[in-house]
């Protein structure tokens, strides 16, 4: 699934085109917009509208990464009434998020990637 004029692309689609699994992912999280949302959805679910509030975008825009991050397997919703609550999938992805965040305070340029644990410093 084509989700921008860059050409960004979810992993499903870029596997399918040769692109190495591994390589695919990361580059699923290197877009900017789909880091922000899997930021906030590290905090608990939400809906389209509070991700659209929230992150400042359009709500195209969130609709179009959050299909990314579920064709990724990285975030699914579950449907009530009308509204659909979208939330992480796979919890090993703060455990990676962490990890980036360990290894770009090594080289310099610390950054938040995940929202502290309780008790947590933040990074």
């Amino acid at each position: 699934m084509a989700i921008d004029t860059d050409g960004g692309r979810c992993v499903s689609t870029d596997i399918a085109a040769g692109v190495p699994p591994a390589a695919a992912l990361f580059h699923s999280l290197a877009d900017e917009t789909r880091l922000r949302i899997v930021q906030r959805l590290a905090r608990g679910e939400a809906r389209v509208v509070d991700l659209t509030a929230e992150l400042g975008l359009a709500q195209s825009t969130v609709s179009k990464h959050l299909a990314c991050l579920r064709d990724c397997d990285l975030v699914d919703y579950r449907a009530e009434g009308r509204q659909s609550f979208y939330s992480l999938t796979r919890p090993e992805l703060m455990d990676l998020l962490a990890s980036a965040e360990q290894l770009l305070a090594a080289t310099g340029h610390a950054v938040t990637l995940r929202p502290a644990r309780a008790g947590e410093k933040p990074s």
